[in-house]
């Protein structure tokens, strides 16, 4: 994990679309990198929902919010036109080992026990960039009712 205060790792990541963004692109600006396990799942529809609903007011604080999980872009862009998401999921394809790189670097990708069997996933994570490109928050093993909105309050505090 990251700590407060420590530079964001840098990336380029596909999007929905297929178009690529990297972490520089969001310089001088806040930045919601929300990290979560799968399109399409219970969990990450609410928490995916939760952020649609909110970002206006994300837009106003002047703040960019991606969802990154390691489904390819073309499930993204089924999961995005599904629920009407409109703000960039990133897709973070697994690479020969297995392990996405970018939740790797910011060390969401876990050992995590699924019905008692242990597996290696994405642990729901959210971090807030600031406009200097430092992390300003990190949230660990996200709790997603209402999630979204604690985020928006930290943005709104920087």
């Amino acid at each position: 994990m990251i700590e407060v205060g420590r530079k964001a790792p840098a990336f380029t990541l596909p999007d929905q679309h297929g178009r690529k963004h990297a972490q520089r692109d969001g310089a001088g600006r806040p930045m919601v990198l929300y990290f979560y396990p799968k399109d399409d799942t219970p969990g990450c529809t609410q928490e995916a929902c939760e952020f649609r609903d909110l970002l206006p007011r994300f837009d106003g604080a002047g703040a960019t919010v991606f969802g990154i999980s390691p489904d390819s872009s073309a499930s993204h862009a089924e999961f995005a036109g599904k629920l009407g998401l409109d703000f960039t999921l990133l897709a973070d394809a697994p690479g020969r080992d297995g392990v996405p790189r970018v939740c790797a670097k910011y060390g969401v990708w876990q050992e995590k026990l699924m019905f008692g069997r242990k597996t290696m996933g994405v642990v729901r994570t959210t971090y807030l960039i600031d406009a200097a490109g430092r992390v300003a928050r990190r949230w660990d093993r996200v709790s997603v009712p209402g999630h979204a909105a604690d985020v928006l309050e930290a943005v709104k505090a920087l």
